[in-house]
């Protein structure tokens, strides 16, 4: 099994949306853009939000035991994937790698 790459690659703030439809909230997310995180293996990486974490879990998982080439060819790279968390307001996209090291 595999480490994956996962980083932080675009975080969107619709406002509009927020304004119309959203409790105010104090604090939705700490992540930030160019942000990284190493997946060893399937385990969630600490600091990674739990529902992005859901999102991206099986791809984790996918490219973590070797899988690859998602949807016929989406990705450039076959080995990655362009996940984005289920945040309608301010949802952030992560790009998933997976890496030549092995998890511990």
């Amino acid at each position: 099994m595999k480490k994956v790459k996962i980083t932080v690659a675009r975080i969107v703030c619709h406002h509009d949306l927020m304004e119309r439809y959203e409790n105010p909230i104090q604090h939705a997310c700490d992540l930030h853009e160019g942000e990284t995180f190493i997946a060893n293996g399937w385990e969630r990486p600490s600091g990674l939000c739990s529902s992005a974490w859901e999102t991206m879990s099986p791809f984790v998982m996918t490219l973590a035991h070797g899988g690859q080439n998602f949807y016929d060819g989406w990705m450039k790279n076959p080995k990655s994937a362009m996940i984005s968390c289920n945040d309608g307001f301010r949802p952030v996209s992560f790009l998933i790698e997976a890496l030549d090291e092995e998890a511990e």
